[in-house]
């Protein structure tokens, strides 16, 4: 791609990965979420002049070549984006690519903050990828954001209500992730069905899932830890009643049983992949957790939460 005027000669940015605290997946159907940003994983995306449209791979993360064909059966079930965490790998791409070209084109204060998230899941669609819009906000904005989906919402303003909040308000958390994760993208089909049919049971679980990310507003603003760890309980307990063993997965399963059985409270990041934990109990909680961890194979690590990542003409735009 050539320079465009006085544009950079190279543009570089990253989009990070992000955990569904609350809430999930409940943006799907015009429910609320609360989710941040961290900064154990990111997608970077770097625009360079060219003469033709060229998409380079990463040399280590986007294998195209391979020693055997082994080699490629062992990359494709342990690896993936973000080693296939369903920590939102395939909308941080696109969140990076979307950035790096809002800057080539100098058309980001014409694009509006609060769409650029539908931008990013109209793309991801035409890849056939069935998700909400909690990830896309959740990387356009970065940071901790309180997101409202209701349908209201929606039909008036073309958008989503999403208010940041302060990263401080966060308790230290830690990921669990296994080496071999599930298929993230797959996990939503049956439910979504189901909701758009009219199944009570679906309609009244995901409005309940939905509450949840209200009443955790409420937990993490009076900073109340004990609710917050119900409140995440509570949320995998609902999705595992409404999707089921069999599509959660029983590795899945197992991540969310493990830190449980150190007393901590868990659920999914996303759909399945990782898992988010809260030790309300401090640092032998995490001992103990580290130490389940370790014998049952799972990879654990503390969350490092990534700030707001708008820029001044961003808040500037939101603002008004």
């Amino acid at each position: 791609m050539a320079a465009k005027g006085n544009a950079p000669r190279c543009i570089e940015h990253r989009a990070y990965a992000r955990v569904g605290l609350l809430g999930n997946p409940s943006d799907l159907y015009f429910g609320r979420t609360i989710s941040f940003s961290i900064g154990n994983f990111w997608a970077s995306v770097r625009l360079e002049p060219s003469e033709n449209l060229v998409i380079r791979p990463h040399p280590k993360h986007d294998l195209v070549s391979f020693d055997s064909l082994r080699h490629l059966v062992c990359r494709l079930q342990n690896e993936g984006y973000y080693g296939g965490a369903g920590l939102s790998g395939s909308s941080a791409i696109v969140c990076a690519a979307l950035n790096c070209l809002l800057d080539f084109y100098k058309v980001r204060h014409l694009v509006k903050v609060q769409i650029r998230p539908d931008l990013i899941l109209s793309a991801e669609r035409e890849l056939g990828i069935v998700a909400g819009l909690q990830d896309r906000v959740a990387q356009v904005y970065g940071g901790l954001v309180y997101m409202d989906f209701s349908k209201e919402n929606i039909d008036k303003l073309g958008h989503g209500i999403y208010i940041p909040m302060d990263i401080d308000l966060l308790p230290p958390l830690h990921l669990i992730y296994a080496e071999n994760p599930s298929d993230s993208g797959k996990v939503h089909s049956t439910v979504h069905k189901r909701w758009l049919d009219g199944d009570q049971f679906i309609i009244s679980s995901m409005e309940e899932v939905a509450k949840i990310a209200l009443d955790g507003h409420k937990a993490l603003t009076e900073r109340n830890n004990s609710e917050l760890a119900k409140l995440m309980n509570s949320n995998f307990d609902l999705r595992r009643k409404m999707f089921g063993d069999d599509v959660l997965g029983a590795l899945n399963i197992q991540m969310v049983a493990t830190a449980r059985g150190v007393g901590a409270a868990a659920k999914f990041t996303g759909s399945g992949g990782a898992v988010v934990v809260f030790c309300s109990e401090g640092p032998e909680q995490v001992k103990l957790l580290e130490d389940a961890c370790l014998k049952a194979g799972f990879v654990v690590q503390p969350i490092i939460v990534v700030p707001s990542v708008l820029t001044d003409e961003d808040l500037l735009m939101i603002s008004s």
